[in-house]
């Protein structure tokens, strides 16, 4: 009996399932697609004599949806807000010691998230301490004499 080339067969598909389960880059996340194709292999898996239900996979997915829409939801959020921001003055803390100023000339969109540009550099809406609204100039009305 060889038990020795069954444990080395075992280690070498341990070691191969390991290196192949890694994340090659953890910033990255998961879309529909991802989500349908983790669906597909659930399915394919499953035990056939205990399936789970269809209630169960159609609720996962409406979960899903509604995560989707969630997130999309909040970046439009995060760029309405950034928008209303422009030509007003606003503070900013840089680093934990240093804090600048100045009006905001525009927003970038950087990695689905707006940034709004002052003294062209581009921050975050959470680097925001303080805004000062745009200055209106209000005129005396005129009236036209006959």
């Amino acid at each position: 009996m060889q038990v020795n080339s069954t444990t080395a067969a075992t280690a070498t598909a341990a070691s191969a399932a390991s290196a192949t389960d890694t994340v090659s880059n953890a910033s990255q996340t998961l879309n529909q697609q991802d989500f349908l194709q983790l669906l597909v292999s659930q399915m394919e898996n499953q035990d056939p004599m205990n399936p789970q239900s269809d209630t169960a996979m159609a609720a996962q997915m409406a979960q899903f949806t509604a995560l989707t829409q969630s997130s999309a939801m909040s970046a439009s959020l995060s760029m309405m807000q950034a928008n209303a921001l422009i030509g007003s003055t606003v503070t900013l803390q840089v680093d934990s010691k240093t804090t600048t100023s100045g009006a905001v000339q525009g927003v970038v969109l950087q990695n689905g998230a707006a940034e709004i540009l002052v003294n062209g550099t581009a921050y975050t809406l959470s680097q925001v301490t303080a805004i000062k609204p745009a200055s209106t100039t209000t005129t005396a009305p005129t009236t036209a004499s006959n």
